[in-house]
């Protein structure tokens, strides 16, 4: 790895490193998942602003951000640190857990297990590697690949071999890359694929097994009849990407693309402003409500701006759900 400091890749990202630290302290120390959670948030907020926070005051009027993380934001920067956050660092397990939920597959649960039986580091984790079940192997194997974030260059290239293998399975095939690459921002964690075609033929494994063959496809993580998690790599490139592959039925499809591109919190407000309307919405239909708030049968919805136009929602283009 590069010893030399990588460059910032949004205006806030100290300040989301330090939140996303408490975050992993209060679930995999404290156990605390709602804390957790506020500060996980949090950090996603300003990791997708295109401005540098300048006071706790300047926070506070941020979706998702409370006086007590303000007040911690304004502490930092005042002062360059976290009087919380420093003293979480000063517990051993802490340090121990975090470093061993790095690994793909490894949560906090599994983590605290190995620290009791004495493995405290990524470098014991090697030497015993017979504990692990196979998706936490193929994590510690790909672990620093893993831990890079992909350039939306890669992804481009990674979206156009994609297509381009599954027109070769059907031309009319439908493949949406989402998440942070569909929002249009510079980097992604992972690459996320969904799947379908108008007659809601199933080509999941067909596309794996092609993608496989030609070497984009290294590792498989798990595989089904409607998922498959893996490891991929473009020729030529040094880095093992996680991937994952979703095959939708169409009249499943576009309520699918919207969650999956995110973000949460745009998809907390659609759901939240569905719900005033009178609908319900998730990943899989958007339903209207009965006089009883049953939900009744799935509406027919064939784009995304169907969805929007449903529940009377001003369309928001994908690079305009960084919230």
């Amino acid at each position: 790895m590069d010893s030399k400091r990588k460059p910032k890749s949004h205006p806030n990202e100290d300040i989301c490193d330090m939140l996303n630290e408490l975050a992993n302290y209060e679930n995999n120390v404290k156990r605390d998942v709602h804390r957790s959670r506020a500060y996980r948030k949090a950090a996603k907020t300003l990791s997708d602003l295109n401005y540098r926070v300048k006071s706790g005051e300047d926070a506070i009027k941020l979706p998702g951000i409370g006086k007590s993380i303000a007040a911690k934001i304004e502490e930092y920067l005042n002062t360059g640190e976290m009087k919380k956050l420093n003293a979480a660092r000063k517990d051993d397990h802490f340090a121990i857990i975090n470093d061993l939920t790095r690994v793909s597959g490894i949560g906090p649960v599994f983590a605290k297990e190995l620290m009791e039986s004495g493995i405290t580091s990524i470098e014991e984790l090697k030497k015993n590697i017979h504990l692990l079940n196979h998706h936490q192997k193929i994590g510690l194997k790909y672990l620093n690949d893993f831990e890079q974030k992909i350039p939306r260059s890669e992804m481009e290239q990674m979206e156009k071999f994609i297509k381009k293998v599954a027109k070769e399975i059907e031309k009319n095939i439908i493949i949406t890359i989402c998440g942070s690459y569909r929002r249009g921002l510079p980097e992604s964690g992972d690459i996320d694929v969904l799947i379908t075609d108008e007659n809601s033929h199933n080509y999941l494994n067909l596309l794996v097994e092609k993608l496989t063959n030609k070497g984009f496809i290294t590792d498989t993580i798990a595989q089904g009849d409607t998922k498959f998690m893996g490891v991929c790599k473009l020729q030529n490139f040094e880095k093992h990407r996680r991937i994952d592959i979703r095959f939708i039925p169409f009249n499943d499809y576009y309520c699918g693309v919207l969650y999956f591109t995110g973000s949460q919190m745009f998809n907390q407000e659609m759901r939240r402003h569905a719900l005033e309307q009178g609908y319900t919405l998730n990943e899989h239909s958007l339903r209207k409500l009965g006089s009883t708030g049953v939900p009744g049968e799935p509406l027919v919805v064939a784009s995304e701006r169907d969805i929007f136009e449903y529940i009377s929602f001003p369309y928001k283009e994908p690079s305009e759900r960084n919230w």
